[in-house]
């Protein structure tokens, strides 16, 4: 479901668009030309279990985890992001969601999506001109982003962390809700359990707190109430 795009109301009754500051100002997100095509080539590889918006989530907390590490080189964490989960259009659909179900899950079709994965990043990268030392460490990251606990370096760890982070948000509550048909507390709980202790960064352990702080909010009987 999209989030709201347009008003239902104006209560103030006149237009105050005329003061609204205008793009990177505000920190306004969007592709830059260069990741705009690797999502071209990668979306058509995404549309499994929502893994296109969700990659799309990812991608705007590792903007922001990037921009809050100097070190990080963002012309590999931010394209390993866009290509991370595109192996699992190579597995069968009804089979995806058992990978990562509660209570032990196919870690065979997690290792497999992880190296279809990598593949597909390969050609990918390779159809755009990325620069070869990016292409070795962007593939060295999707093959094994979810299966290897410990990351191999920054840029991993922040790619691991964005990708853990969506779960949190509004779209990946809501997602993981209708996984496994959970409430919306169940799913929560779930989440919480895989992600705060699985996360490599301090940023992206403040930034899991506060999303977590969001989720809980929305299932508080004094939020409901309010209809």
């Amino acid at each position: 479901m999209l989030p709201k795009l347009t008003p239902l109301a104006n209560h103030l009754g006149t237009d105050v668009s005329g003061s609204i500051p205008q793009g990177e100002q505000v920190g306004v997100l969007d592709l830059t030309e260069a990741h705009r095509r690797i999502w071209e080539l990668a979306e058509p590889h995404l549309k499994v279990r929502s893994n296109d918006a969700h990659t799309l989530y990812s991608y705007g907390i590792a903007r922001a985890l990037v921009d809050l590490h100097p070190d990080a080189d963002p012309e590999v964490v931010l394209p390993a992001v866009l290509l991370h989960d595109t192996g699992w259009s190579k597995v069968p659909g009804d089979e995806v969601l058992q990978a990562i179900a509660p209570g032990g899950g196919r870690p065979d079709l997690v290792l497999r999506h992880e190296k279809e994965g990598a593949l597909i990043a390969a050609d990918v990268l390779a159809e755009v001109g990325a620069d070869p030392a990016r292409t070795a460490r962007i593939i060295e990251i999707v093959d094994g982003h979810d299966s290897r606990r410990e990351a191999l370096h920054l840029d991993d760890a922040l790619m691991k962390d964005a990708d853990k982070l969506w779960r949190l948000t509004p779209h990946g509550v809501d997602t993981v809700m209708d996984w496994f048909g959970l409430t919306r507390d169940e799913a929560h709980r779930l989440i919480a359990s895989r992600v705060h202790d699985h996360l490599l960064t301090d940023a992206g352990r403040t930034m899991a707190r506060v999303l977590a702080a969001v989720a809980s909010v929305d299932v508080m009987p004094q939020r409901i109430a309010l209809g």
